[in-house]
């Protein structure tokens, strides 16, 4: 591989648009992937993504935009997915370079539905990318406070920790800062698991629970995400770190969650579907909640509210009755 690696990103979205701009203003040149032709020759003539963190200004000379997934991987060293985990296959089925070079840093929050599998895991049965190939980009960091340059704290997660610090690098900024992790599992697993208890926090909120509750409910999630993710992949960690609990807190509380805001509507009284049409983006934990409860009919950690909103979400239940049993479940 090159002394200097050239880096690619996959996908169209805030996320996919804020880690290009974090990228930007380390690096003379990126690979930009995304399926909207409309969105990249916009990006080309306006210098903004015109669906997403439009805000946010590019030097298109930095810039290898291109809505050929092929294109972006062949240029790469490093790609960095960041498209919802519902259509990651889609993507990948389009591929017809090869993957077995490369090194793959997942920055997506949820199970790739067809395997049931995290997204390093995917690439690693899949694709056989070896696990010291293949990364994690994890918060606490919302797309829109990168946009506004908000000071941000992002966790890279690697098996190689030569690579980490690559990606650590060349996303760190005056006001991003970066740590480097060796879990590469429970900190994927964990920013999966914390969509799910965001869908839980805007759920309560839309129902009229106030922040007594919400306080509690965020305590258990966390002490649930540490019995699941501890079935899942046991090794010492501090489910404390911001990787793990900062991630939970911010999703859950945040004015920017879309988990957060698509639970609000449940609570409301929107449907599924109705909700989901409403709202712009992609509400991951909704997916999420499926993949974490099938799993877990295996792994058999206690998991209340994770059970409580796939009652809500996939059986039909009423929110108000389920809210109503899980309250004496938690302490």
């Amino acid at each position: 591989m090159n002394e200097q690696p050239k880096f690619a990103v996959i996908g169209g979205g805030s996320w996919a648009t804020a880690i290009a701009k974090m990228l930007c203003v380390n690096l003379p040149e990126i690979a930009w992937y995304m399926r909207n032709t409309d969105a990249v020759e916009h990006i080309k003539i306006h210098k903004h993504n015109p669906n997403y963190l439009s805000s946010v200004e590019f030097d298109v000379k930095k810039l290898r935009l291109t809505s050929d997934i092929n294109e972006a991987v062949a240029y790469a060293d490093y790609l960095i997915f960041a498209i919802p985990s519902a259509f990651l296959s889609a993507e990948l089925s389009k591929l017809t370079v090869s993957l077995k070079s490369k090194v793959i840093f997942s920055a997506i929050k949820g199970i790739v539905p067809e395997t049931f599998l995290i997204v390093g895991e995917h690439f690693h049965n899949e694709f056989d990318i070896p696990y010291e190939n293949i990364g994690v980009i994890t918060g606490p960091c919302h797309a829109e406070e990168v946009a506004l340059e908000r000071l941000s704290y992002l966790t890279i997660a690697c098996g190689d920790e030569k690579k980490a610090k690559i990606m650590a690098e060349n996303l760190a900024g005056n006001y991003i800062k970066v740590k480097i992790s060796d879990d590469i599992i429970g900190t994927e697993y964990a920013a999966m698991l914390k969509n799910i208890y965001a869908i839980a926090a805007g759920i309560a909120h839309g129902l009229g629970y106030g922040d007594n509750f919400q306080s509690v409910l965020m305590s258990n999630g966390i002490r649930e995400m540490k019995k699941f993710i501890r079935k899942v992949h046991k090794m010492k960690r501090n489910i404390n770190d911001s990787a793990y609990l900062g991630d939970l807190l911010v999703t859950g509380y945040s004015v920017f969650s879309r988990n957060r805001m698509f639970g609000n509507m449940i609570g409301k009284g929107y449907t599924v579907k109705s909700a989901m049409m409403e709202m712009s983006m992609v509400a991951e934990g909704y997916y999420a909640v499926k993949s974490a409860y099938t799993l877990n009919q295996e792994y058999g950690a206690k998991t209340p509210i994770i059970d409580a909103v796939y009652s809500i979400l996939y059986e039909g239940k009423e929110a108000r009755k389920v809210f109503k049993k899980l309250t004496d479940k938690l302490d």
